[in-house]
């Protein structure tokens, strides 16, 4: 660009050299060929003073530095030429559309949100009116008014039979019934009281700790009383393995609870093969365990100190199959209650859904078998009382419930909403003690227990 502009000065200078207009070709001095056209001046007779040569170079210099700069800048703002600016364009661009793209996809996120408020907003009217239909209808503390059996019309199933639900995590709408409205209640969750039978569990107590564990391995495990020992244990032993580490194999014994405490038990069994998370129970004389990566149950004699019976339980997921929510192998859950030896699992034919079988407690032979509509990993844990399955909703949420109710008499299930604490964040084991009428459990290293009330219909 700059030679042009010097060849268009040097023509006008040379165009005033002559009358007539010539085109004129030589070589200049660095050996290229140079054309040169001269045209008389319209307007002039000669040319200009020679005095105004070196004010045209001037402003030809000027020129020169001006196209200098104006050439350095466009280099520094994409690279030289029209190359650079067509690649500064074409980032640009890109950028553009990838915020696009991401305005689009903040427009769906939107989208998905405001439809999820409207579901969420439906199924609490949907819970409103079912709420308030339930206590319109509920029995009145003078026993007149329409009974419970009227909540049920004569030849229609009810809203809470298992029939039309589905598998425990569909049960989204969920009421809170008075059982103190609907049953009579008897106090069984005091140790002393008057045995009245069985009944529903309609009430759970805060925590009381009695001790515990020092060590990481007892971040979770398992303590017990037995309800029905033998000599020359009582019901104030107190059992307890600390169920963290993959060679779980130690039963400490605590002639009773006070010395629990304390933290120094009488006797430390080895079992003869270890044992596999939170499971286990003490009843009749034995510790009832599940053996480390198996689908069996064993029974571990406390006097004679070995294992005298051991049996597979048919298609139990074990080892991580079918564990409940807070994981820990707890596939394989035993339980005891007024009637007996119990052990809750489940199986791939059962989909991931609570089995419940009667074991027998000499030769753990299974006497019968109930396929619950509650799935296992959508619940913390569960326990049994009077022959009735019952789940703990969270392991860690302070502010947890019973949430579901399985009765083994008539084969059906029930949604619930008693409250349940945990206080320390981290439940890793819950089971009944039929003798005390109380439940057992163990809190992120601490062992509590839980007064509780049962009522009958």
């Amino acid at each position: 660009m700059l030679g042009a502009w010097l060849l268009l000065w040097g023509g006008l200078a040379l165009g005033c050299r002559g009358e007539t207009a010539f085109l004129q070709r030589a070589d200049d001095s660095a050996g290229r060929c140079t054309y040169s056209f001269t045209v008389a001046s319209p307007v002039e007779a000669a040319c200009p003073d020679a005095s105004g040569v070196p004010e045209m170079r001037a402003e030809l210099a000027a020129l020169a530095a001006r196209l200098s700069r104006l050439e350095s800048r466009e280099r520094g703002a994409g690279g030289s030429g029209p190359r650079g600016g067509e690649a500064g364009a074409a980032r640009l661009e890109a950028a553009y559309s990838e915020l696009l793209r991401a305005k689009s996809r903040l427009e769906e996120d939107k989208g998905r949100l405001e439809r999820e408020k409207e579901e969420l907003g439906r199924r609490l009217e949907s819970s409103t009116q079912e709420i308030t239909r339930l206590r319109a209808t509920r029995c009145p503390p003078g026993g007149e008014g329409p009974g419970r059996d009227a909540l049920r019309a004569p030849g229609k199933a009810s809203r809470w039979d298992p029939q039309p639900l589905a598998y425990q995590e569909l049960q989204s709408e969920r009421t809170e019934v008075p059982a103190s409205q609907l049953l009579e209640e008897t106090t069984l969750g005091r140790p002393g009281s008057k045995d009245s039978g069985c009944g529903e569990l309609v009430w759970v107590g805060e925590p009381l700790v009695f001790g515990r564990a020092e060590s990481i391995a007892g971040k979770y495990g398992v303590w017990m009383k037995d309800p029905e020992p033998v000599p020359p244990f009582t019901r104030e032993t107190t059992w307890r393995v600390d169920a963290v580490g993959t060679e779980v194999r130690q039963l400490f014994q605590y002639e009773a609870a006070e010395q629990l405490a304390q933290g120094y038990p009488t006797k430390v069994h080895v079992l003869p093969r270890p044992l596999e998370s939170t499971g286990a129970v003490i009843y009749r004389g034995g510790l009832f365990f599940q053996p480390r990566r198996s689908r069996a149950v064993a029974r571990y004699d406390l006097r004679g100190e070995a294992v005298t019976a051991e049996r597979e339980i048919p298609g139990a997921g074990y080892h991580g199959q079918y564990p409940y929510s807070w994981g820990g192998y707890t596939d394989i859950d035993l339980a005891v209650d007024e009637t007996g030896l119990w052990v809750i699992y489940s199986t791939e034919k059962a989909r991931g859904a609570i089995v419940l079988s009667k074991l027998d407690p000499e030769t753990l032979e299974i006497r019968r078998t109930w396929e619950t509509n509650i799935r296992k990993r959508g619940v913390a844990n569960s326990f049994v009382i009077c022959g009735t399955l019952y789940t703990v909703s969270s392991y860690s949420a302070p502010n947890a419930t019973i949430n579901f109710a399985y009765d083994t008499a008539t084969g059906t299930s029930r949604a619930l909403s008693i409250p349940f604490e945990n206080r320390f964040r981290y439940l890793s084991m819950v089971d009944y003690n039929p003798a005390e009428r109380q439940l057992f459990a163990w809190d992120s290293f601490n062992m509590v227990t839980y007064p509780i009330r049962l009522s009958r219909l």
